[in-house]
């Protein structure tokens, strides 16, 4: 390969690029980061690179165009909302994604969140912080064990969450739009009977216009009034708008969530404020070893495209090598 190969990282959620440097270099290629995720500044860039990495940076229609040598785009991460695939595949482009990458990350995040509503530890450690030492402060509690929790998606980190779940006793049902339990034995049900018999619901659905905004008034009003909202998925699953109503009638419990919509979210929203709702900063993915995987995943599929193979992991499967 030319040493002229140029790839192009969007963003980074760590802090240096060493690994992608040595991956590429390996490969005669050099990495050029981006200096701000705009996409005018994507655009100026996109026009004289081979290929385009991204984290959380939206890689648009107009970016992809803008770059006639691209040979593929490569997400850092597992969803793949913040890339045109569609353009990408026209231009015959592959698109890739790291799918496994975090799963033990996340499905433990998502449970830490659970058992957090559960006994109640963000409101207590909001209280006691603040100076109420106060063990009647929160309303009453139930033993996990013998609960419900419902999983709205059964993805690969829903799918190793499942077990984790029945070890502590809880009974898990699920809903997926192919009602396939992916070898699972959940129980399978309507999203409208999960939502009535669950004492928790943690999604893990990908965001697509048929989910966008999932969780909205009608649907959270089919919840538990003693029910908790958990994602660590992604924020436009849910309506803020929608959960915030939902919060102050009562409606629900409360709810856990590490993603928003937008995101970052303005931290002074009164929903971010309430005692009820735990947040946490996207942070559910994060581990040493799970950064370490994905981006050396990432580059290894860059550069197989950059050799004129098909890379693994393609999310467009109508491209053509």
């Amino acid at each position: 390969m030319s040493s002229a190969l140029r790839v192009l990282l969007t963003d980074r959620a760590w802090p240096d690029a060493e690994i992608e440097k040595k991956i590429l270099g390996a490969a005669r290629a050099e990495l050029v980061e981006a200096t701000a995720t705009d996409e005018a500044t994507l655009i100026g860039l996109a026009k004289d690179v081979d290929a385009i990495a991204t984290n959380w940076a939206h890689v648009t229609e107009a970016v992809i165009r803008s770059a006639p040598r691209c040979r593929i785009v490569a997400r850092l991460g597992i969803g793949i909302d913040n890339i045109a695939v569609s353009t990408a595949t026209e231009l015959g482009i592959p698109v890739t994604n790291c799918p496994d990458y975090c799963v033990s990350e996340v499905s433990d995040h998502a449970l830490g969140l659970l058992l957090a509503c559960a006994r109640q530890i963000g409101f207590f450690h909001l209280r006691t912080k603040r100076g109420e030492y106060d063990l009647s402060a929160a309303g009453p509690m139930r033993r996990l064990s013998g609960q419900t929790v419902g999983l709205v998606g059964l993805g690969n980190t829903a799918r190793e969450l499942v077990p984790k779940l029945r070890a502590l006793g809880l009974t898990v049902l699920s809903h997926t739009r192919s009602g396939a339990d992916y070898g699972t034995g959940c129980r399978m049900v309507s999203l409208k009977e999960l939502c009535e018999q669950s004492d928790y619901i943690s999604i893990h659905a990908p965001l697509v216009p048929e989910t966008r905004h999932l969780f909205n008034a009608e649907r959270l009003r089919w919840m538990k009034p003693t029910a908790y909202l958990i994602n660590t998925s992604r924020g436009g699953l849910i309506d803020p708008a929608a959960l915030w109503e939902a919060l102050q009638k009562n409606v629900i419990a409360g709810a856990a969530l590490d993603v928003f919509e937008p995101e970052p979210p303005d931290l002074n929203d009164p929903l971010y404020q309430d005692e009820r709702v735990i947040v946490t900063p996207h942070a559910a993915f994060v581990s040493q070893e799970s950064l370490d995987q994905m981006r050396t995943q990432a580059m290894n599929q860059v550069v197989q495209a950059l050799r004129g193979e098909r890379p693994d992991n393609l999310v467009n499967p109508t491209y053509q090598a």
